[in-house]
C-alpha cells in the first residue's frame, strides 16, 4: 500500500483504520485489526473519548503483538473531559488538560510515546496558543512524535497552519462533501497532510447507496435536499459500477492526502474497502465524477 510521509518523517498508510467503529468486544476488534495489518494498513486512528477510554485500551492491547513491527503508527485525540460512569463530557483544550491526558492515553495504549496526537475539535475562541504550547512541550518531552488537529472550521485550521507545527488535519472529506478543496492548496503549501474521514459519506457512496439514501438522508445532506441527492446518486450509479472506488480515487488525486480513514464493522467490510481503494480510475473518469456532484464550500467559521 502507498505510504505518505509527514514532516516529522512518520510514514502512514494511505488507508488508515478508523477504530471508533471497532466496538467493545476485543475479540471481534482483533479480527478487524488483524485483517487491517494483512491488508497493509499501518495507521490506526483512535481517541480518548471513543467508548470513554475503552477504545484506546483495546487498540493498545491488540497492537501490542505487532510492537516489533516499527511501521505501525497510532494516532489519538484529546480535548474532552469525560466521565466514564456518567458518559458526560465537555470541551477543554487547556494546556493542563492536554498535558494530563497524554499520560492516561499512553497508559491505556500501553505506549511510552504516541506517534500522533490531535486536538479533537476546537473553536476560534479557544486559547489556541496555550494548546499549541502543550503539544510542543509534549514533543520536547518525547511523549509524542507529532501533533495535529481534527477540525472542519476554516478559521481554526488557518490559525494552526500559520502559528503551529501541526502535521495533520483530520476533516470530513469525500466526493460528495468536497468542501475541503478550497483549503487544500494552503494546507499543501505548509506540508501538512489531510486525514480524510467519512470517505463514503455514511454509506451513500457504496453499493447500498439507494438503501442508505432512503434510510438516513430523507432531509438531504449539506446543500443537497433529498431530491438533489437522489438525482446525483442515481447519475453516479448509472455511470460508475463502484462509487466507493470513485470517492477513493477522488481523494487519492490530491497531493495533500495523508490517509483515508475508513471504519469497518467486520474483516470482510475492510477487505471490500481495500479492494475499492486499489481499483484505479483514470484522471478523466475522476474529473467526470467530480463534475456530476455539487461544488460545496464552507459557509461558517470563516473568520
Amino acid at each position: 500500500m502507498q505510504k505518505n510521509i509527514l514532516k516529522s518523517g512518520i510514514e502512514i498508510s494511505e488507508v488508515g483504520l478508523g477504530c471508533m467503529s471497532l466496538g467493545t468486544d476485543s475479540n471481534h476488534a482483533e479480527t478487524i485489526i488483524d485483517e487491517a495489518i494483512q491488508q497493509g494498513i499501518t495507521y490506526f486512528d483512535t481517541a480518548d473519548l471513543y467508548d470513554f477510554g475503552e477504545n484506546e485500551k483495546i487498540v493498545g492491547q491488540i497492537l501490542k503483538k505487532y510492537q516489533d513491527q516499527n511501521n505501525i503508527v497510532i494516532g489519538s485525540k484529546v480535548g474532552n473531559h469525560f466521565n466514564k460512569e456518567t458518559k458526560e463530557h465537555y470541551w477543554d483544550p487547556s494546556k493542563e488538560h492536554i498535558m494530563n491526558s497524554i499520560k492516561e492515553s499512553l497508559q491505556r495504549l500501553n505506549l511510552e510515546q504516541l506517534d500522533l496526537y490531535m486536538l479533537h475539535g476546537g473553536t476560534i475562541e479557544d486559547n489556541k496558543d496555550e494548546s499549541i504550547e502543550a503539544f510542543e512541550r509534549l514533543k520536547e518531552e518525547g511523549l509524542i512524535k507529532a501533533y495535529g488537529i481534527s477540525s472542519i472550521r476554516p478559521n481554526v485550521i488557518d490559525y494552526y497552519l500559520e502559528n503551529s507545527n501541526i502535521e495533520t488535519i483530520m476533516m470530513q472529506f469525500s466526493l460528495l462533501d468536497n468542501r475541503p478543496e478550497d483549503l487544500l492548496e494552503k494546507i499543501d503549501q505548509h506540508d501538512v497532510k489531510i486525514l480524510a474521514r467519512g470517505p463514503v459519506s455514511k454509506g451513500l457512496l457504496t453499493g447500498k447507496s439507494t438503501e442508505i439514501l432512503d434510510k438516513k438522508f430523507k432531509d438531504g445532506l449539506l446543500e443537497y435536499n433529498y431530491n438533489d441527492l437522489s438525482d446525483t446518486i442515481s447519475q453516479l450509479n448509472k455511470e460508475y459500477d463502484n462509487l466507493s472506488a470513485v470517492t477513493f480515487n477522488y481523494l487519492k488525486s490530491f497531493n495533500a492526502l495523508g490517509s483515508i480513514i475508513t471504519g469497518a464493522s467486520s474483516p470482510d467490510q475492510l477487505k471490500d474497502s481495500i479492494q475499492n481503494y486499489n481499483q484505479s480510475l483514470t484522471e478523466k473518469e475522476i474529473k467526470h465524477a467530480r463534475a456530476i456532484v455539487k461544488n460545496l464550500e464552507y459557509t461558517n467559521h470563516l473568520s
